[in-house]
């Protein structure tokens, strides 16, 4: 009988704590919103980079991973310099991964912004630098125009210098 008894509290226990994590999930966050806002990104861009006054042609796409659970991001696909930049959304904070052409791998995390079509990561962490004084990208600021029309502000370090390199993206047709 006390073995029924012991089931059941655990049972319900369970229970009580499946449908909290349930009701966590169904709540919004900031981080969720803007991980959805980014998620508008998916399919494929192109335009030009603008770095120190010289500007190229750039591509970009933006596809969902992992069940829906990640947001991959591609730069300049083929070329020397394809860069690969992961979002994801570790309980409430919205965090980048940036496998970056530089051999580092950056992570940033999304802090809050007063300008509602804007989302803008600062340097976490990284992987694979020797130093703080190793060069890495240090910052990212994404800028919805409108459906068809995004700029990414990549913000990179080098020997203690910051320097912003803007790609203006347009949606393929």
């Amino acid at each position: 009988m006390n073995s029924v008894r012991l089931l059941i509290g655990v049972l319900v226990f369970a229970g009580v704590v499946l449908a909290q994590a349930t009701n966590a999930e169904k709540r919004p966050t900031v981080a969720g919103a803007s991980f959805d806002k980014l998620k508008s990104l998916v399919g494929e861009w192109e335009g030009t980079m603008n770095e120190e006054g010289k500007q190229s042609s750039a591509t970009t796409s933006y596809r969902l991973v992992s069940g829906g659970s990640a947001l991959m991001n591609v730069l300049g696909a083929g070329t020397p310099y394809e860069m690969v930049t992961m979002f994801y959304v570790d309980n409430s904070d919205l965090l980048v991964t940036h496998y970056c052409a530089a051999h580092n791998q950056p992570r940033f995390r999304m802090v809050p912004s007063s300008e509602p079509n804007v989302v803008t990561f600062v340097f976490k962490d990284a992987t694979n630098l020797a130093s703080p004084l190793t060069p890495h990208m240090v910052g990212l600021k994404i800028t919805f125009v409108d459906a068809d029309h995004h700029y990414q502000d990549w913000t990179f370090l080098d020997k203690g210098k910051e320097s912003t390199s803007r790609f203006e993206f347009h949606r393929k047709a």
